[in-house]
């Protein structure tokens, strides 16, 4: 990418979003487009083609779509399934007919099987069942890797998709049924300890393992990819080391300093039992994560901190 190609993030308002585009101003992109209210609604097509004709971008990260906790991906199904594809569809057919250089797709672990051999590799994608409480928005992410794809093999056009582990960081949705686990958890025992509540209820057994990630290390290997190289097959993003559900509300315990208990209702769903991505293939190219997930945490925390004072 020349600095001052046309580049557009699909999806400007989700914590992946945010952060692509801040990194793009802090290494001297000047030509973003789509930004804040100027951006279409991605599920109307009619919008989509439009703005893509009149800004024509060169290149375009895909963050958009509809995402959330377990929770929501249960209360919410068919809003997630419905949302995600024709978010996909629209910008990705768009990014084609309008000449995009190339055009990068943020995928989801969540595409994985349920029962993946772990750490998780690409071509166990589509070899067995899916996760129930994730399964509608797992089904949109896993098409939106396959029409990359078929764009590919009959035009040529230049698709690629990541698949990042669970990202966490500044700018997340904190509070509410839509918020993943960690900014979950942030928020409600931040909370605990404020009013002074004697126990926070944690979803799940606790024994569920994630490979967290932090959203800036995520942005960092996708422009890696997007100006390195261009395989077909998609490309894990991922740290490769399994955390609890337990250990990581512990550590989020501490961090916070809260002295209540956390208490784990086995009766709500831990959605995958593992989930652990496999990127040794981006590692070979010389891509590594720098944050840890402690270091991580904090940095979300003081964000949180500050954006609730101010």
């Amino acid at each position: 990418m020349e600095k001052q190609d046309r580049i557009y993030v699909a999806g400007n308002e989700t914590i992946l979003g945010r952060a692509v585009a801040d990194q793009l101003q802090r290494q001297g992109y000047t030509n973003l487009i789509g930004t804040s209210s100027c951006e279409p609604n991605l599920t109307d097509g009619k919008e989509v083609d439009r703005f893509f004709r009149e800004t024509r971008p060169d290149y375009v990260f895909l963050t958009a779509g509809k995402a959330g906790g377990i929770k929501a991906n249960q209360l919410y199904p068919a809003d997630f399934l419905l949302d995600n594809l024709l978010v996909g569809c629209h910008v990705i057919h768009s990014a084609h007919r309008y000449g995009s250089k190339k055009l990068l797709y943020f995928a989801s672990s969540c595409s994985y099987p349920r029962l993946c051999r772990q750490p998780m590799q690409t071509d166990a994608l589509m070899s067995g069942p899916l996760e129930p409480t994730n399964e509608a928005y797992a089904l949109a992410k896993i098409a939106g890797i396959k029409l990359c794809q078929a764009y590919r093999q009959q035009y040529g056009a230049d698709m690629v998709s990541v698949i990042p582990a669970d990202v966490f960081g500044p700018g997340d949705e904190f509070g509410s049924e839509s918020s993943h686990v960690v900014p979950a958890l942030i928020g409600r025992i931040h909370e605990a300890k404020l009013t002074g509540a004697d126990s926070v209820t944690v979803w799940g057994s606790g024994a569920a393992q994630r490979d967290f990630i932090f959203v800036d290390d995520v942005v960092d290997a996708a422009l890696f990819v997007m100006e390195k190289f261009s395989p077909p097959e998609p490309i894990n993003i991922g740290g490769s080391a399994a955390v609890s559900i337990r250990e990581l509300a512990e550590l989020i315990k501490a961090m916070v300093g809260y002295g209540g208990v956390l208490q784990f209702d086995a009766s709500k769903p831990d959605g995958m039992p593992v989930k652990v991505l496999d990127s040794s293939r981006l590692q070979t190219m010389g891509w590594r994560p720098r944050t840890t997930l402690r270091t991580g945490l904090e940095k979300t925390y003081n964000w949180f901190l500050e954006t609730r004072l101010s």
